[in-house]
């Protein structure tokens, strides 16, 4: 079990989405940390650079479309997050920490899409 809030560093790496702040939200990465994306494509992501890279698109987006929470919960191995973007795409990840109470891993994948929004994935 860790000695860190899990629950409380996926909250932070949500409000860094919302406010577009890349150093924030690096800093909240292990610096070996990796991510796997599967939304358009399987593509992974190792390192600070290459996540910078990863994110710093994405978040200008994010912060000017929205980016909302939907469900958040505990998970086995660490914690799964829902959220959506623009209100209507909706992106499943699920985040594993480090001992040291970073991120160490994020996976995304498109979440099942509200019906009358349809998939713009």
């Amino acid at each position: 079990m860790s000695d860190f809030d899990q629950m409380g560093l996926v909250v932070d790496w949500v409000d860094a989405c919302r406010q577009g702040d890349l150093a924030l939200l690096l800093g909240l990465y292990a610096e070996d940390a990796e991510l796997e994306c599967t939304c358009n494509g399987q593509r992974r992501y190792h390192g600070r650079s290459e996540l910078e890279a990863y994110w710093q698109p994405r978040l200008s987006t994010f912060s000017s479309v929205g980016f909302g929470l939907e469900e958040i919960h505990p998970a086995p191995h660490g914690v799964d997050l829902e959220y959506s973007v623009a209100g209507a795409l909706r992106i499943r990840a699920t985040f594993r920490f480090s001992s040291e109470g970073k991120i160490l891993s994020t996976v995304c994948e498109p979440a099942r899409q509200n019906a009358h929004h349809g998939c713009l994935c």
